[in-house]
């Protein structure tokens, strides 16, 4: 057999493939059980936390039924007979669920849930879409301030200039927060691809000029800082945003962050997420630079250019995010959400969790959403867990989950060998 080996021409002999071809062989053999196993893992070793507070095996499993029923993804177990509002007409018709967020609790949790999944999703697409171009985009958050700033701004200085109608204003609003996005992600794409600063660098420092910019713009003493009556002593924003601009909510009531059309736009950008890269030719070029960028450079491709619109892309979604957030329930931006947001640093766990895949970015975008829900003060019953522990909690099972997508590989490794071992028996068996 060696012979034979020897005889072949070299462009014949078998070769072995690269650590990095072997991970991406398991990752497609893992399928959803390694993501899931992920999961699974980063629970159960939360429950041994709970464990150690609650001093109880019967209180960790109340804790997270709890979380769970603060989710409000119990609302689908809730069936019963009610009555639904048909768009844009006055007729009412059977529904099996129960959509008053005042009488149902349920109801409430998941308007905040599914309110925080929109968001989620856009900054974890933002992630993910610079991951299929082999680039890290930690930029996330800075890129969705970006866009909630440059929205905030275009909606209460706009209508000084020209009196827009309220639809109008709203596209302009969004249009205005994906470029600010698009701009700053664009600055790290342009020095990656021309003299190639780490996008890691570059998106972290661009985080912080962002941050400490509308620090300055909105703090006190800004010159953004809203002069508004009433307004000293509560914490420093800007000037609400018009009532034509705030964006349609479909269901529960706009002071109380109702869930706003955002919804739609965030499953829309999954789905052209998707398209974009699997039926485009921009796609196809950003996949065949992050598999190997000197192979996609002697096909033609643009390596420069692609590193570019990958990055300016990303931010378009990430600045979509901040925009939506703007109009659709925040319709201020103060100086807490700016120093204090983490949302975009989630985004990187959703891409993580989710493979870069749009399916997945929506799933793992649900799961997180979910346990923010979950285990917020508001819904998470303190009588079962103690509330000012309920954050760190979720905290503690977001950094699990990427703890554990980051060693995936042990989990592919360890699913091969039960395949192996499961013939074995059946042979030995027999």
């Amino acid at each position: 057999m060696s012979e034979t080996v020897r005889q072949l021409p070299e462009e014949q002999l078998p070769v072995s493939p690269s650590t990095l071809e072997r991970y991406r062989i398991l990752q497609k053999a893992g399928g959803l059980v390694a993501p899931l196993l992920t999961v699974v893992l980063a629970f159960l070793i939360s429950g041994v936390v709970v464990l150690l507070t609650t001093g109880s095996v019967v209180d960790t499993a109340k804790t997270y039924k709890g979380i769970f029923d603060g989710t409000g993804l119990d609302w689908f177990f809730h069936v019963g007979s009610y009555q639904i509002g048909v768009p844009f007409t006055s007729a009412r018709v059977w529904f099996p669920w129960n959509t008053n967020d005042i009488s149902s609790q349920a109801a409430a949790n998941l308007e905040q849930t599914l309110l925080l999944w929109t968001a989620l999703v856009l900054v974890g697409l933002a992630v993910a879409f610079a991951f299929r171009c082999g680039l890290f985009n930690i930029g996330g958050q800075g890129q969705y301030l970006a866009g909630s700033i440059a929205a905030v701004l275009v909606a209460t200085e706009l209508p000084h200039v020209v009196d827009l109608p309220g639809v109008l204003l709203i596209l302009v609003s969004v249009l205005g927060g994906m470029l600010a996005g698009a701009a700053l992600a664009g600055i790290a794409g342009i020095l990656k691809g021309t003299v190639g600063a780490h996008e890691v660098i570059t998106t972290i420092m661009l985080n912080w000029i962002v941050i400490w910019v509308g620090s300055y713009l909105f703090d006190v003493g800004g010159p953004l800082q809203t002069k508004a009556a009433g307004a000293a002593g509560a914490v420093p924003a800007s000037t609400d945003i018009p009532d034509k601009a705030q964006i349609h909510v479909f269901w529960g009531d706009p002071l109380f962050q109702g869930l706003d059309v955002g919804f739609f736009v965030a499953i829309a950008s999954l789905v052209v997420y998707y398209l974009t890269l699997n039926r485009t030719t921009l796609g196809y070029e950003v996949r065949a630079v992050g598999h190997n960028p000197e192979a996609a450079r002697y096909g033609g491709i643009g390596v420069a250019r692609n590193y570019f619109l990958a990055m300016a892309i990303a931010g378009t979604f990430a600045g979509l995010a901040g925009a939506l957030d703007l109009l659709g329930w925040k319709f201020r931006e103060d100086i807490t959400d700016i120093q204090s947001s983490s949302i975009g640093f989630i985004g990187i766990a959703v891409a993580l969790l989710g493979r870069n895949t749009a399916i997945g970015v929506g799933l793992a975008a649900l799961l997180f959403a979910a346990l923010q829900t979950g285990t917020a003060s508001r819904s998470l019953d303190p009588s079962i867990f103690p509330p000012e522990l309920a954050s760190s909690l979720a905290v503690i099972i977001q950094g699990l989950v990427v703890l554990f997508v980051g060693a995936d590989v042990i989990i592919l490794l360890a699913l091969g060998w039960l395949r192996r071992r499961r013939p074995q028996k059946a042979a030995t068996a027999t």
